[in-house]
């Protein structure tokens, strides 16, 4: 089958990316979801107790699709899941989804310049291909000695046992980041005992989560835009914050008072205070935010136990000073693979090079977090140090999403068949993303975090501004890439392929 735009995925990224070319008149696209049903990628995915945005409501959606009935100032998974459901049922999308279609690698093919992309489900061939799997899709399990010899029930957050009832059992929680914050709380009153294994404490600051009232819901519905400047305000908010992680985190202080004081109003155990204040700076890892959290683990069935785990036996977890706390459930908080959650595929580029060898080479160097040399017509969303711990990441899928649009659209105009990034661009673009990291808080906090790869480099976060990425990627600079073919070299298949019409032409190179 062939198609001239393959995107991976159906959340944010690529429903987003789905939109936006259609906003550019390509509308020959397939969408490949490895999901039997539903889109919404990771927010179809979590549902476990308690999962919901860190990010405020009005500032999680796309900007071409703002919702006014969200129903809490930060939303529950269940109402961002349902959002994407609408938003491609509004806009007519699921008719381009192949469901249960997994993809396992792709092919770049030099004579035909397309590439074959290799699913569970069979071949696809398409001109450009897009990445919109983003990072939160693949569970990290730790290796823990002896695991396989526990007899109880064991599962990931991101894969909740809904058929597991954890009333009166004894329950074991690998992990304290993002989800088993959210999560423990849920669970604590029906558990007998929890045991809460921390290896790094994480700096999590009070909630502002409130119901939103009927009247602003109707308000923002018959005046969009009051809806629009309030999103703008919640942006401006959100995207100072930079500011401290970028070069004054002297500025970061007055959170990190804030965050000391939210432990001690919770709990009264002076070495439990001690055991869950962090000793690196605020915004050295994932500012974490939530209102239960603290209490949860002042309740008398939870212990927090912060020396490790050294093995896993038949009925518990052995921690490093040799106790055994007995369990009937192990539960992994364990988070994603995010540096290395592509090394699962095999992406072959030009002269038979992939992607895994690339970047395992140089580091996983990118042009805006988006494409890569020697990966023709290839182009990721969410990649590489484009993701953020200050502000909403549907602000960087759109700016992307545009930007991927005005690329394919350069290809039409010039009558070419596709385009490569030049060596020198990407270079030069990774190594002012790598500089602006060493000044950051993420380099300099005293931490060591999932944003880091093997090797030690932060490939996650986009190191300041949002405004600045917007303006850097607005408009897209055909100087930056190498274009080669001519249209009329490149072979369509005579079955499903793309038409012509709609494609916007691109001015010439400044």
């Amino acid at each position: 089958m062939f198609s001239e735009v393959v995107i991976v995925g159906s959340g944010f990224s690529g429903l987003g990316q789905a939109l936006a070319l259609r906003e550019a008149g390509i509308t020959d696209v397939v969408m490949l979801e490895k999901a039997p049903r539903g889109v919404g990628g990771t927010w179809r995915d979590n549902t476990y107790p308690g999962c919901a945005c860190d990010i405020p409501s009005h500032m999680y959606s796309l900007s071409t699709d703002p919702n006014p009935d969200w129903s809490r100032s930060y939303s529950p998974q269940p109402e961002i899941h349902d959002y994407l459901e609408r938003l491609a049922d509004r806009h007519d999308l699921r008719r381009l989804i192949r469901f249960s279609t997994e993809m396992t690698g792709a092919t770049w093919d030099e004579e035909s310049r397309t590439w074959t992309v290799h699913t569970t489900t069979g071949e696809y061939r398409c001109r450009f291909l897009v990445s919109g799997m983003g990072a939160l899709h693949l569970p990290s399990k730790p290796t823990l000695p002896g695991a396989e010899r526990f007899r109880g029930e064991t599962f990931h957050s991101a894969e909740w046992r809904h058929d597991v009832d954890l009333r009166g059992k004894r329950v074991a929680v690998v992990g304290t980041g993002a989800s088993a914050i959210q999560f423990v709380p849920q669970i604590a009153p029906l558990v007998s005992q929890l045991t809460l294994f921390q290896r790094t404490p994480a700096w999590v600051l009070p909630k502002g989560d409130h119901p939103i009232g009927t009247w602003r819901k109707r308000l923002f519905e018959k005046a969009p835009l009051i809806q629009k400047a309030y999103r703008g305000a919640l942006y401006a908010g959100l995207e100072s914050r930079a500011i401290g992680f970028m070069s004054r985190p002297e500025l970061l202080r007055p959170a990190e008072w804030i965050a000391r004081k939210h432990i001690e109003r919770s709990i009264s155990d002076p070495a439990l205070v001690d055991r869950l204040t962090p000793r690196y700076s605020l915004g050295c890892k994932r500012v974490l935010v939530s209102n239960d959290y603290y209490p949860a683990l002042a309740r008398p069935n939870v212990d927090v136990v912060a020396s490790g785990i050294a093995e896993v036996t038949e009925h518990g977890v052995v921690d490093h000073d040799g106790v055994e706390h007995p369990a009937d459930v192990i539960i992994y908080g364990t988070g994603f693979h995010v540096t290395d959650s592509m090394d699962g595929l095999e992406i072959t580029g030009r002269d038979g090079r992939t992607l895994r060898s690339a970047w395992a080479e140089h580091g996983m160097r990118t042009h805006y977090g988006i494409t890569v040399t020697d990966f023709p017509n290839l182009f990721f969303l969410l990649g590489p140090n484009t993701g953020l711990g200050h502000n909403s990441v549907v602000f960087m899928i759109e700016c992307q999403a545009r930007y991927v649009a005005q690329a394919i659209s350069a290809v039409h105009g010039y009558g070419c068949s596709g385009l490569d990034v030049r060596a020198e661009v990407m270079q030069r673009s990774d190594a002012a993303v790598m500089q602006r990291l060493e000044k950051g808080i993420w380099t300099r906090g005293g931490c060591t975090s999932w944003y880091l790869d093997a090797a030690g480099n932060n490939r996650t976060i986009w190191p300041g501004f949002t405004l600045r990425y917007w303006a850097e990627t607005r408009r897209f600079r055909p100087e930056d890439y190498e274009f080669f073919g001519r249209s009329s070299d490149f072979a369509v298949p005579t079955t499903g392929a793309a038409d012509s019409t709609g494609r916007a032409p691109v001015p010439a190179p400044v």
